[in-house]
C-alpha cells in the first residue's frame, strides 16, 4: 500500500497513523530509546512497542513528522513502514508516551500461530472494500469496539457486543461460527486490529476473510471512494476524538444523544473529573447539561 498523505498547503502540522508487524529484537530496550528520541524531536503521541513490531499515532509540525517518517526507516525493521498522514491545526496529543506491552493489540488469543506475518486476509483497497460491500452475500464485520461502531461505521456491518479486544475470540466463536464458508470483510481504524483478527479467523476455520487495507482513515482518504457507505464519524484515539470519513451528500448521522437520543455525532468527555465518561451529545445538551454525563456528575462537580 502506497503511503497516504492528506496534507494541504495551510497545514503547519501532521498527525501519523502507523503500525508494523515484524519480529523486534530486544523491543524493551528499543522502547526506551525510542522514547528519548521522540522526546527530543518534540512530537507529541501514543506509540506501542512489542515483541511483534509497533503501533503509533502521533502529532508534530510538518518538519517534526517529516524526520520522524525519514528516521524510523532508517532502521532496517521498518523500511517499507506505511503512514497515514493527516492535517492537522496543532498538536492532538498533550504527551509523549511509548510502551512496552505484550501484544500491539490486547486479543489474548493464546495460539502462538496467530502471525499476521504468516497468515491474515486477502487486502481490500478503497475501492475493492466498497465494491464488496454491496455484494449480498458479504458478512461485514466491525473489528473495532462497540463505543466506536456506536458513532460511525459501514452500512449493514456487525456490531460487536464488546468493551475490549480480548473479547473478539469468543464473541466470534458463539456468534460467527456457522457462517464459516461465507465471505467475511473486516474492519477497523487504522488497519492493525483487522489484520491480526482476520488472521485468527482463518485459523478458526473462516475460508473467504478479507481486510480493508488501511482502514477506515486511508478509505476517508480515497479521492475516488470519498468515503461512500460509511455512515457516521470515525472515532480516533487523540484529542480531536473523531474525524469525517464519508465525503459525499450520502453521509448520514448514526449516532445518538446520551442524554435526548436525537442524532448526533460529537463524543466528548464529561466535565466531572473523577468521571469524565465520553458520551455523545447533540449541540442542545451539551449546553443544557454543560458538559456532564448526569445530573448527578454537575451535582458532584458543584459541590465541591
Amino acid at each position: 500500500m502506497k503511503q497516504v498523505n492528506k496534507l494541504n498547503a495551510q497545514s503547519d502540522y501532521a498527525v501519523l497513523l502507523f503500525y508494523k508487524f515484524i519480529d523486534v529484537p530486544d523491543a524493551e530496550t528499543f522502547t526506551q530509546e525510542h522514547l528519548a528520541y521522540c522526546k527530543e524531536l518534540g512530537i507529541k503521541g501514543r506509540i506501542l512497542i512489542a515483541d511483534e513490531g509497533i503501533n503509533g499515532t502521533c502529532s508534530g509540525t510538518i518538519e517534526q513528522t517529516e524526520k520522524y517518517m525519514h528516521d524510523l526507516r532508517q532502521n532496517p525493521l521498518f523500511a517499507d513502514i506505511v503512514f497515514k498522514i493527516d492535517a492537522s491545526e496543532g498538536h492532538t496529543f498533550s504527551k509523549m508516551f511509548v510502551r512496552y506491552k505484550k501484544e500491539l493489540v490486547t486479543f489474548r488469543f493464546n495460539e502462538e500461530d496467530i502471525n499476521p506475518n504468516v497468515q491474515s486476509g486477502k487486502r481490500l483497497a478503497p475501492k475493492q472494500f466498497y465494491e464488496y460491500l454491496q455484494r449480498d452475500d458479504v458478512i461485514v464485520l466491525d473489528g473495532r469496539n462497540g463505543y466506536e461502531y456506536d458513532l460511525g461505521h459501514f452500512r449493514n456491518a456487525i456490531r460487536p457486543d464488546v468493551e475490549t479486544s480480548k473479547e473478539f475470540p469468543e464473541w466470534i466463536r458463539e456468534h460467527l461460527s456457522q457462517n464459516k464458508n461465507k465471505p467475511i470483510l473486516t474492519y477497523c481504524t487504522g488497519g492493525i486490529r483487522c489484520e491480526k483478527l482476520s488472521s485468527f479467523l482463518m485459523k478458526e476455520g473462516f475460508e473467504d476473510v478479507y481486510q480493508l487495507d488501511g482502514g477506515i482513515v486511508t478509505y476517508g482518504q480515497d479521492e475516488e471512494v470519498k468515503g461512500r457507505l460509511f455512515d457516521g464519524k470515525c472515532y480516533v484515539f487523540d484529542e480531536r476524538i473523531s474525524i469525517p470519513i464519508n465525503h459525499t451528500e450520502e453521509a448520514n448521522v448514526v449516532g445518538k444523544c446520551h442524554h435526548c437520543a436525537k442524532p448526533a455525532d460529537t463524543y466528548i468527555n464529561c466535565a466531572n473529573d473523577l468521571c469524565h465518561l465520553q458520551h455523545i451529545v447533540c449541540e442542545e445538551c451539551a449546553n443544557e447539561h454543560d458538559h456532564y454525563c448526569s445530573d448527578e456528575c454537575s451535582t458532584f462537580s458543584q459541590a465541591i
